[in-house]
Formats: structure tokens, C-alpha cells, sequence
């Protein structure tokens, strides 16, 4: 697993750099210019950012000196802290607690990176290094991307996290998906992604999963992998909606996969 979480601290390390670039050409108006997210403006996700990057340190902390995640008090602590801030601080504050963060995670030698286990506190049990910095790397990548489409509406998830990110992505999709979202109607989806090219299967039934690629498919989604991603964190709008995504069959609408991914 060191080549997995080598991979995704190198994507946490390039996400972050092109980040700070972004963030520091950002004037008053445009920290408080509504986001991607929609109940967010820019300072508001950069202190989701930032704010989380403290409490992820802190639990890395925990877990290279043995003394455990913080507790829920602290997360609230420095939540608030964050929320106290005003635009500039917030954007000024991620860039510190960000580089933190990532600089931490590389200075891990390869043995931490294989045998160290993290506990995050919100899961069942601590997880490894490549798992904990998968998650962070699927936040800081989604939540740049609320960034970035601010001011710009075609913007892409960046190409060096869309692989790890691809990898991961059946690990939370039970719960980001809305089994019921077409009225108990059974759905399998043919999905073929491209940069990078995979192919794999989409059943909605009782749950929503993926699987292997369905013979008898109701439709076939094709579409870039990082668009893949956005659809199933709800980042799916019409107009953030490349022409090259395209769904075949009869019976399925790229509506119905936006019922299905509706975001949270």
C-alpha cells in the first residue's frame, strides 16, 4: 500500500501548490463570491479546508505518538475558531494549515506509510495511511473544485487526483447514493471512463454499487473520469456538463443519475 499512499500524497502535495497559487490572487470580492457549494461562498470552503486539515494533523498526530484521535470538543473548538474568521483570515489561515498537514504526511518514512494506522474518528476503526490520505485527497479535490468553478464554470477536477480518486470511488458510494431516487426502479449502467480509461457497472436497486461491467445494461454512461467523480459528489449541473458526456438506452437520463447523486 506505500505506492498507493505515495501516490496520493504526491496528488495532495501538486492539489495543494496549485491551491495556494489560486488563493492568493483572490481579492476581498472574490472570497466572498458564492462557491460550488451551494450554501458556501470561496472563504467558506477554504475554512472547511483549512479547519478539517487541523483536525486531520491532529489525528495524525495522535496516531504517530500513540495518544488517539482528538475528541469531538476539539473538533468543535477549532470549528469555531474558523468560523470566527473573517475571508481573509480564513483563506490565509488554509494555506498554513494545509502545507501543514501535507508537509507531515511526507515526511513519513515508508514504514509509517505501510504499518501506521489512523484513527479519524468518525469511522468504525483506525485506518491506514493510504485510506486516511484518500479521503483528505477526496475532499481537498472536490472542495478545489468549488473553488475554482466560482470563476470559472468549466473547471475539471485536477488530473493528478482523478486516478487514487477513481480507485476509492465505490467506498462511499452507498452512502452517497440514493437507491430509491427512481421509485424502486432497477437500474444497471455500463460506465466507461476516459483519462484514465476504465469500465465498470453502476446497479441501483436496494443500494447503489458499483459492479462489474453489465452485460444487459439499460444504458451506457461515457463520460471523463473526473466528470465521473463530480457526478457522484452531486458537482453535476448542466453547465458544468462537458459534451463529451454522453448516456445511450432508453430508459435512463442523465437526469435520472443526477436524481440518483444528488450531493448532501
Amino acid at each position: 500500500m506505500t505506492e498507493t499512499a505515495d501516490r496520493i500524497i504526491d496528488a495532495l502535495r501538486s492539489g495543494h501548490d496549485h491551491l495556494d497559487a489560486v488563493v492568493h490572487r483572490l481579492t476581498a470580492a472574490d472570497l466572498t463570491r458564492p462557491s460550488g457549494a451551494s450554501e458556501w461562498d470561496v472563504s467558506q470552503v477554504l475554512s472547511h479546508l483549512g479547519s478539517g486539515a487541523e483536525i486531520g494533523l491532529a489525528a495524525l498526530e495522535g496516531a504517530t505518538g500513540g495518544t488517539g484521535a482528538p475528541d469531538g470538543d476539539f473538533n468543535k473548538s477549532v470549528w469555531a475558531r474558523w468560523d470566527a474568521m473573517t475571508p481573509a483570515e480564513r483563506a490565509e489561515g488554509f494555506v498554513a494549515a494545509n502545507q501543514a498537514l501535507v508537509e507531515r504526511y511526507e515526511g513519513l518514512d515508508a514504514g509509517a506509510r505501510r504499518d501506521l494506522r489512523i484513527d479519524l474518528g468518525f469511522l468504525p476503526a483506525p485506518v491506514d495511511v493510504a485510506a486516511a490520505t484518500g479521503l483528505r485527497l477526496s475532499e481537498f479535490a472536490h472542495h478545489s473544485w468549488d473553488v475554482e468553478v466560482a470563476f470559472d464554470p468549466s473547471t475539471t477536477l485536477a488530473s493528478a487526483a482523478t486516478g487514487p480518486l477513481l480507485d476509492q470511488a465505490g467506498m462511499m458510494l452507498g452512502f452517497l447514493g440514493k437507491a430509491d431516487a427512481l421509485e424502486n426502479r432497477p437500474v444497471a449502467v455500463a460506465v466507461h471512463t476516459t483519462a484514465p480509461e476504465r469500465a465498470f457497472g453502476l446497479s441501483v436497486g436496494e443500494t447503489v454499487a458499483l459492479t462489474g461491467e453489465p452485460e444487459n445494461a439499460d444504458a451506457v454512461l461515457t463520460a471523463p473520469a473526473e466528470w465521473w467523480l463530480r457526478l457522484v459528489t452531486g458537482r453535476h449541473a448542466p453547465a458544468h456538463t462537458p459534451p463529451s458526456v454522453t448516456l445511450t438506452g432508453d430508459t435512463v437520463t442523465l437526469d435520472d443519475l443526477r436524481r440518483i447523486f444528488p450531493g448532501f
